[in-house]
């Protein structure tokens, strides 16, 4: 029986993949639903463009009411560090480049979620939303994605499938034209 790496046979490694591209399709909806709920507020700030303002206004507050404001902004696209790397269904991939393309991959995302939140009625564009909204999808990426690669890949088999060598040929050495010259 030929060896596949881990997964098994590739019709289990394809349901692990769908697996996780309808787990990524349920948390964006479910994001996107919750972020563009209209708010029944009595007025509305104005855009926060300024970096960190937010956060600093928050930090302002006590610890248990600076923790739940960080933590509404880190926590609802963190899961993305986990979901879209096993959307893509790589265990080999380099985790400089898994780390790479997941925070660009949200950080779209939560532009986007940002631009579109700001025609909602009681909501607006703040850029420390953009910013705590990477940083938790790079946290619980760094913290889960390269181990659960490294232990999935230490319970497969541990033989790496061998190339497919070409023998030579029966037929000898390949004919040559005398009028042609090898290129330098």
């Amino acid at each position: 029986m030929q060896g596949h790496g881990y997964g098994g046979t590739p019709a289990l490694r394809y349901r692990y993949r769908l697996a996780g591209c309808v787990l990524l399709v349920v948390h964006l909806l479910t994001v996107g639903w919750l972020a563009l709920r209209p708010l029944t507020v009595p007025w509305v700030s104005a855009a926060h463009l300024e970096p960190l303002a937010t956060i600093r206004a928050d930090l302002a507050l006590s610890p248990w009411e600076a923790a739940r404001a960080i933590g509404a902004g880190v926590l609802p696209l963190a899961p993305l560090g986990v979901l879209l790397p096993w959307a893509r269904g790589r265990l080999t991939a380099s985790p400089l480049g898994s780390l790479t393309r997941t925070v660009f991959t949200s950080a779209m995302v939560s532009l986007v979620l940002q631009v579109v939140q700001s025609g909602v009625v009681g909501q607006v564009l703040d850029v420390d939303a953009l910013l705590l909204n990477v940083t938790g999808v790079a946290a619980v990426h760094l913290a889960v994605v390269p181990a659960a690669r490294a232990r999935l890949r230490r319970r497969g088999d541990g033989r790496r499938p061998e190339p497919i060598r070409r023998e030579e040929s029966p037929q000898g050495v390949t004919p040559t034209i005398p009028r042609v010259r090898i290129a330098p």
